[in-house]
């Protein structure tokens, strides 16, 4: 292959203008933010309103100690912005973050801290937990690492899959989850590779499209401690703490090692469109990983406190979402994080949607009080990027803010309708005086969506907070023991109903009644006019139609064998008939009133 002819040689931006700590710089571009490629070196740019000096600190990859800081001279600042061109480093072996001087006055807000090292907001690959549960140093000065990555996979010609609204059948599961169970039958269990192996176990069932519970970077050791009685170790299972915002969890990577996670990952969207099946990335954009005032500093935290989170007028965090901290969406800094955020997984990874966890705080102004008009769902929904991306809130938060039905007036906007979920239940376990509720939601909920149409609501009955769908016929009250917290964690307001045996059983007769009662839920959930059924996998990442870890526990901090998918689904038949666009397959699998099953035999090359 020839050389290209045009190429710019020798542009005057490709020379250094300084010298520190032995490697050429020059003023860099405030935009974009992050690292990026320039010709001859990488372009750091990073946003700090009140910080007083900023310096670069590079390691070689894997080693504890810097091998260089790079203090950004003050002509390098626009306004808030520092940026700094740095020549000739080896990429791939280098790690980078960034040591900001500032106030620490945490009454006013300000909690810059110079002897922290911070993870770059906009990394688009991080080290630190490469690999599954591997224990990390704890004495490390800088444990989340942030990495430069190169943007040239090869999709192609993998174009984001654009099925109807009214055809989706939604499929949650947990990429560790789903394979990591040795009966998954693949070669590189719980990882994204996994997950991709199984592809035509999810064709074969009606699905076509997977929403992925958090695939963003975060540590699995956040809150790790072992049970008190059984000493089996319990991490941050779900993700829902996010680190690293454009970067990809390296421990679902079987390449994580490798530093491979990218391209894995994006190899697995491409399979998944390759078989007409769309993918929904649940996101976390109401906290941080960091905590309330004794959390870690992580990046914004020391960055620009004030800026990314919902301060009291004492300094304190406000809490909306019951993790400690509640990031400042309504910001317009912190907006246009999130919206370039979402930008990149659309643009980058060919992400078909996004799944908003506790999204009525992005309704929520700095003071915490909901917004009139909120600017963030709007720019969400008029975004010339994502306009063909789905978008869902879960329109409720930890802070007590309930708005199903009235989260967005954009139709860009659909709901997790929890009122459809509640009465289904209430009603499946008897409950008086449901029918005429039921029959409102089973048309399309017109009380909630008369405006925007039944299309703007996702009908489900279990998801991964709480009961699976065998659990919810098989127990009448919560028991999250395993979780280690005294079983205070978790909700009280299931509305399950044990069939007439509280927890396993060898009765055939409840076990039957069990088994309609999942069959009857599922064909509701299809039949409900317009709905997207979303076949919730679990609270285990299991595809939950018959999963129970016979403890009725909501596995969030539980990554073990009782938590992982070992149940193939059952069917009702209703499932290939909701995809109308999708495969005419009928799923077929054991009966429901298998507590736990395995993954079907896999069939001999023939």
């Amino acid at each position: 292959m020839s050389a290209p002819r045009h190429v710019i040689r020798d542009r005057i931006d490709s020379f250094p203008t300084h010298q520190i700590d032995g490697y050429g710089v020059r003023p860099g571009h405030a935009l974009p933010f992050g690292a990026t490629f320039v010709p001859g070196g990488v372009n750091f740019s990073v946003y700090s309103r009140g910080a007083e000096a900023v310096s670069l600190v590079l390691f070689r990859r894997g080693e504890r100690d810097p091998m260089a800081e790079l203090p950004f001279p003050d002509e390098f600042r626009v306004g808030g912005v520092w940026s700094m061109t740095v020549f000739d480093l080896e990429y791939e072996d280098v790690e980078y973050g960034y040591r900001i001087q500032g106030p620490a006055q945490p009454r006013v807000g300000d909690r810059f801290d110079a002897t922290k090292i911070l993870a770059d907001p906009y990394a688009r690959s991080m080290s630190g937990r490469a690999v599954w549960g591997v224990e990390p140093d704890w004495d490390d000065q800088y444990m989340y690492r942030s990495r430069l990555t190169f943007d040239d996979f090869d999709w192609e010609g993998d174009q984001p899959v654009r099925i109807p609204v009214e055809d989706l059948v939604v499929y949650e599961l947990h990429v560790r989850g789903f394979t990591r169970d040795p009966s998954s039958g693949v070669d590189q269990p719980g990882t994204y590779a996994g997950l991709a192996e199984k592809i035509p176990y999810l064709k074969a069932l009606g699905v076509n499209c997977v929403e992925l519970m958090p695939v963003f970077e975060f540590d699995e050791f956040e809150n790790g401690r072992l049970n008190p009685e059984t000493g089996e170790r319990l991490y941050n299972y779900w993700g829902y703490s996010t680190v690293g915002f454009f970067a990809p969890k390296a421990g679902y990577a079987a390449t994580g090692r490798f530093g491979m996670q990218c391209d894995e990952f994006k190899n697995l969207v491409k399979q998944l469109h390759a078989a007409d099946i769309a993918v929904v990335l649940d996101v976390v954009f109401n906290h941080t990983a960091e905590g309330n005032e004794h959390g870690p500093t992580i990046h914004f935290r020391g960055l620009d406190n004030r800026t990314y989170y919902m301060l009291t007028a004492e300094g304190y965090y406000y809490n909306f979402s019951g993790t400690g901290n509640t990031f400042n969406c309504n910001n317009p800094v912190v907006r246009d994080f999130v919206l370039s955020c979402l930008r990149y997984w659309a643009g980058e990874y060919h992400i078909d949607g996004f799944r908003f966890d506790l999204a009525s705080i992005l309704d929520r102004g700095p003071d915490g009080a909901p917004l009139t008009n909120p600017p963030l769902p709007e720019a969400l929904a008029y975004d010339p990027l994502l306009k063909d991306c789905l978008l869902i809130a879960e329109a409720w938060d930890a802070g007590g803010l309930y708005e199903v039905g009235n989260f967005s007036n954009s139709r860009h906007w659909s709901e997790w309708n929890g009122k459809y979920r509640d009465t289904l239940r209430r009603f499946l376990k008897g409950d008086q005086g449901t029918v005429g509720e039921l029959a409102t939601r089973m048309v399309g909920s017109p009380d909630l969506y008369r405006h925007r149409g039944a299309l703007a609501s996702v009908n489900f009955v279990t998801a991964h907070d709480g009961f699976t769908l065998a659990d919810l016929f098989s127990f009448n009250d919560k028991h999250n023991e395993a979780n280690g917290e005294g079983n205070r964690d978790g909700g009280n307001d299931n509305n399950s109903w044990n069939c007439g045996a509280e927890g396993p059983t060898d009765d055939q007769d409840v076990l039957a009644l069990r088994a309609g009662s999942s069959a009857t839920r599922c064909c509701c959930c299809c039949s409900a006019r317009e709905s997207r059924c979303c076949w919730p996998a679990t609270r285990s990442a299991a595809p939950s139609w018959a999963t129970t870890t016979a403890t009725a526990t909501t596995a969030r901090c539980r990554g073990s064998t009782g938590t992982w998918s070992t149940a193939t689904p059952i069917c009702c038949g209703s499932c290939a008939t909701a995809s109308r666009s999708g495969p005419r397959t009928r799923c077929c699998g054991p009966a429901a009133s298998r507590a736990a099953t395995t993954w079907p035999a896999r069939r001999a090359p023939t």
